[in-house]
């Protein structure tokens, strides 16, 4: 549970080195728990940057793409920023899709290989996570893992998560925010980052049609109730109601993306304010 409990309630979610320096440092002054990391990297020394621009934050990869790492390279660069910033990194790890990954195959027992590499190199497992949408990625979130941190789900998928990964399992989905009052302009800058790629990528197409979305939902850039479950809008205080859906479903933890700012800390101050 202190494993947990080290993430904090909200995490700031954004692209490798897409956060200088400057920014991460606030976030951490802010408040937040974690800074999450996402883009796939093929080495880990953006993380190395994040963790010494700060001091205690968690620091989090969402995620680490096991079709274009080495799980025993990966493993020994944990190693190496553990004993340089104890306690503070966990490894996220993830099967991406088949339309980025040549190799892409069995993606359950590929994980679960990788899974075996990095017990054999001594990344233990409440010292990392997985990227799960479906019921099998994420019982083995649970059995192999800290838990699970879903990309690109509303709320819905948060109950249905919490229901089968049981208690005592860190359940930390990520939720795009844009910081408008105005339902049309939201849309327009929250639609294109969902569409492009997510809304042509069979894993989380195949997600959305569990959770009750449509052919028609998905066709055409995505309907704007598919958009308005995918992307909080509104000012921050209601833009924080649409993420704390999340906790009431059972999250431990809100990774949130802020669109549309090339500063997330001022919108993040905003949220959190409220």
């Amino acid at each position: 549970m202190e494993a947990i409990k080290r993430f904090g309630t909200y995490g700031a979610w954004g692209w490798f080195k897409q956060f200088p320096a400057d920014q991460v440092a606030r976030m951490e002054e802010q408040g937040l728990g974690t800074i999450w990391l996402g883009g796939s990297p093929k080495h880990l020394k953006p993380i190395r940057d994040v963790l010494a621009a700060t001091s205690t934050i968690t620091v989090a990869t969402g995620i680490v793409n096991i079709w274009n790492t080495d799980a025993q390279a990966i493993g020994e660069e944990w190693i190496e920023l553990e004993a340089d910033f104890p306690g503070r990194f966990f490894l996220g790890i993830g099967a991406g899709h088949p339309e980025a990954n040549a190799d892409y195959s069995s993606p359950y027992d590929s994980v679960s290989r990788y899974l075996d590499v990095l017990d054999k190199v001594g990344v233990p497992a409440h010292r990392r996570l997985l990227a799960a949408l479906g019921p099998r990625m994420l019982r083995l979130s649970a059995d192999r893992s800290l838990g699970a941190h879903p990309y690109l789900t509303p709320s819905s998928h948060t109950k249905i998560a919490r229901e089968t990964v049981g208690n005592g399992v860190l359940l930390a989905p990520e939720h795009k925010v844009v910081v408008d009052a105005d339902p049309v302009a939201a849309r327009a800058i929250g639609r294109p980052p969902v569409d492009q790629p997510y809304l042509h990528l069979r894993n989380y197409v195949s997600n959305l049609k569990r959770l009750g979305f449509t052919d028609a939902d998905i066709a055409d850039g995505g309907s704007d109730r598919l958009i308005d479950a995918l992307v909080a809008h509104g000012d921050a205080a209601s833009v924080h109601r649409q993420i704390e859906d999340h906790l009431v479903a059972g999250a431990d933890h809100v990774a949130i993306q802020v669109l549309g700012s090339k500063d997330p800390t001022v919108e993040l101050a905003a949220i959190l304010a409220d």
